[in-house]
């Protein structure tokens, strides 16, 4: 009862079949290449043998008009990889954060120059929304994208970008209009060699590629701009929205892996002359861990197969925010439990319960934090009983 999915969102033998490749992909080869990498860099081997085995390629087909992965099918990725590598899992879903805005709404000439590269892994792609004053407010950007010929120049700072200063492509949202908060803002696809683009790596509690960028007048063609001009908040908006059940996903693979050691472990350990399990704090603990672990994984799932069916339907926006909040909280918690049954040695450096005990606090911030997402909740509950308007609108979270 720790392991597969809900019976409520039965797999088919194809999902099975390719849960299980997934894993199987991560421990012979990807759990390797991770392992050669450098802590805080951009680990571009990985990357590159996730487009070879095809996972890049069903987020971002290299063929413009070619289907991309489901909701679902992106939620099954995640969690399988969570569950042997975060590393991997959080490299497959940058470049699918990064390269969707570019599969959704660039140019042909972005699309051509783009797509064939970060599907095979040969580029890296980044999602740059976040500044220094504007972190869960997306709509109080103030990067600066200021009119230049037929094109514009971009002028500011942002931070928190993964995979930044190391991107071949940054998706940027800059304010082209001044003034208008979210109304006003437009995306680019802006190469990682643009003269006028430079930046510096920051250094978080879990090691990963992330940093800083700073713009001083970075030229920026009409070719570059992702949709329409002063509508880039709601193509950043449209992606977080897809990848918020999956960041629920991610959060259950890493539950899931946490909870197995800990239930290996007080199979097997002895204490006063008998195994933990038999410990009723120890064994209700658990317990409580394996419910609360399989009723996030059938929120994330019962979120992706709501936006799959229609991602513009009633309902699907909370029932996002609800698996993406639950499953992260879950896992914090879930995660700490485990350590705690395990004691001191799950705190050595390099055991997978020290790696997952700072990886899973991450989630509770980024793509909206578990504030955010209350919010987000409320505001759809609201808007159930006394109608559209009721509380939030565009300007709210999302």
């Amino acid at each position: 009862m720790t392991d597969g999915p809900g019976r409520a969102f039965a797999l088919t033998a194809a999902q099975e079949r390719l849960v299980g490749e997934v894993r199987e992909l991560a421990r012979e080869v990807l759990v390797p290449l991770v392992a050669g990498g450098r802590p805080g860099r951009v680990n571009r081997e990985l990357v590159r043998a996730l487009g070879d085995h095809g996972l890049l390629g069903r987020l971002l087909p290299a063929d413009p008009d070619g289907p991309g992965a489901s909701a679902m099918e992106l939620c099954l990725l995640r969690e399988a990889l969570a569950r042997e590598s975060t590393e991997a899992e959080t490299a497959l879903a940058l470049q699918g954060l990064g390269g969707h805005p570019i599969a959704a709404a660039g140019s042909a000439a972005v699309r051509g120059r783009y797509l064939p590269e970060l599907a095979a892994g040969r580029a890296v792609a980044a999602f740059a929304l976040s500044e220094p004053e504007a972190g869960s407010d997306a709509g109080g950007l103030e990067l600066r994208a200021e009119a230049d010929g037929d094109g514009f120049r971009l002028s500011g700072v942002k931070a928190w970008i993964s995979n930044a200063p190391e991107a071949d492509v940054y998706t940027l949202f800059a304010r082209t209009t001044p003034g208008a908060r979210s109304r006003g803002i437009t995306a680019f696809a802006v190469p990682g060699d643009a003269p006028g683009l430079g930046g510096e790596a920051l250094e978080l509690l879990a090691p990963h590629a992330i940093g800083r960028l700073e713009l001083d007048g970075v030229l920026a063609g009409p070719e570059q701009v992702l949709g329409r001009v002063d509508q880039g908040f709601g193509l950043a908006m449209a992606t977080l929205d897809r990848f918020r059940p999956s960041v629920g996903a991610f959060a259950v693979g890493m539950a899931q892996a946490a909870l197995e050691v800990a239930v290996a472990h007080a199979a097997g350990r002895r204490a006063f002359g008998r195994p933990l399990a038999e410990f009723q704090a120890v064994a209700h603990a658990l317990a409580e861990a394996a419910t609360r672990t399989q009723a996030a994984r059938l929120l994330v799932y019962e979120a992706a197969s709501r936006y799959d069916a229609d991602p513009a339907a009633v309902g699907v926006t909370a029932a996002a925010a609800m698996a993406k909040l639950y499953a992260t909280e879950t896992a914090q918690a879930v995660v700490d439990q485990a350590v705690q049954v395990l004691g001191a040695r799950a705190l050595e450096r390099g055991h997978l319960l020290e790696h997952l005990y700072r990886e899973v606090r991450a989630p509770r911030i980024y793509e909206g934090t578990s504030e955010i997402q209350r919010s987000i909740i409320a505001r759809e509950l609201f808007r159930a009983t006394v109608g559209p308007g009721a509380k939030g609108g565009e300007e709210g979270p999302r």
